[in-house]
């Protein structure tokens, strides 16, 4: 049985922990939280048998613990790396790996030079509906993929860190356009590099909470002559809003995370229904087992199972570094409002 410690207990945090229900030879065995009273509620809702530590470190010391996976602020990412590395444990990162692709970098040469296994936590590749969109344009259905519209919107984010620009590191796009970055990457083949990008950003609605842009539109250009159009935003009210259009030389595949099997107008709140939800009564569209629409069961599995095979899972740092350094690109267009490019490597 694979031994899992979590560094966090933030939503994030909540996802993975209920993800880990779902892999057979893996079980939480400790968490961290920067708040001491968060983390002991915390093993309390996921022990019975997880043990809360005072510190990252002690942790990462932990002989139960094989994997230790990364959910905190991107602003503690680096040292939570460097710390688990320090003890030769496998370590899972969320995402963004980073807050810059130097940043990155640190990150990916720390694990590389301590030879621990590694893996990147970008969700969106493993969500039901991107798997067989993918599987679907792999089998040719929709021919040559020529152009990618992607957009990922809600009202803004659901903790004060994410609000802090400087701190961590950018606003939507860092936040939310990491997805669809990876997304693209994952669409056109990683052997299809992004050599080119157009970004504009905005803060339109949040400046009494942020300096980070609030709305973004970035254009990647693929070394294949392929186009990405990726849209991320904090302004658009009512829920998560989570859209791919395809479209090859002999047809067009869609996925829309907001479309599901249930929807209703309540008068009374029924209770949670789904991620950033901004009314509790009106027309609501709840997603049935959130955890495993998005991705985060079928990620952890994949990883878990990768972790003991010995290999290199789906999605790695060096994917981390890539994507900060696609979006580094972009905010570099932000400033100059012109194309700017990506370095190979």
């Amino acid at each position: 049985m694979v031994g899992v410690g979590l560094l966090g207990s933030g939503f994030i945090g909540e996802c993975y922990a209920d993800s880990l229900l779902d892999v057979r030879n893996a079980r939480l065995v400790a968490c961290y939280s920067r708040s001491s009273e968060r983390s002991a509620e915390f093993a309390r809702k996921w022990g019975p048998d997880v043990t809360a530590h005072p510190d990252m470190d002690a942790l990462c010391a932990d002989p139960a613990v094989d994997i230790v996976v990364i959910a905190l602020p991107n602003e503690v990412h680096l040292e939570a790396t460097r710390i688990a590395a320090k003890h030769g444990k496998a370590v899972i990162c969320t995402k963004p790996l980073a807050r810059t692709e130097k940043e990155a970098a640190e990150m990916l040469k720390i694990v590389l030079d301590a030879g621990i296994w590694h893996g990147y936590a970008e969700s969106a590749v493993f969500s039901p509906k991107i798997a067989k969109a993918y599987d679907m344009l792999k089998a040719g259905g929709i021919g040559k993929l020529l152009t990618m519209r992607a957009r990922e919107g809600h009202s803004g984010p659901h903790a004060p860190h994410f609000w802090n620009a400087e701190t961590a590191g950018g606003g939507a796009l860092l936040d939310m356009g990491c997805h669809t970055v990876e997304s693209a990457r994952h669409f056109f083949g990683k052997d299809n590099p992004v050599v080119e990008v157009l970004g504009w950003g905005a803060t339109m609605v949040h400046t009494d909470k942020t300096t980070g842009e609030d709305a973004c539109i970035v254009l990647l250009k693929f070394a294949g002559g392929e186009l990405a159009t990726l849209e991320s935003s904090w302004i658009e009210k009512g829920g998560m809003q989570l859209r791919h259009e395809l479209v090859g030389s002999e047809g067009r595949i869609v996925t829309d995370s907001s479309v599901g099997p249930v929807w209703g107008f309540v008068g009374k709140p029924v209770g949670y229904t789904v991620e950033k939800a901004d009314s509790e009564t009106g027309w609501v569209y709840p997603v049935p087992e959130e955890t495993r629409a998005y991705g985060f069961s079928q990620q952890m599995r994949h990883f878990v199972d990768c972790f003991v095979q010995k290999t290199a899972p789906l999605e790695t740092y060096e994917d981390g570094v890539i994507v900060n350094r696609i979006i580094d690109a972009c905010y570099r267009s932000m400033k100059t409002k012109q194309w700017e490019q990506v370095a190979a490597n």
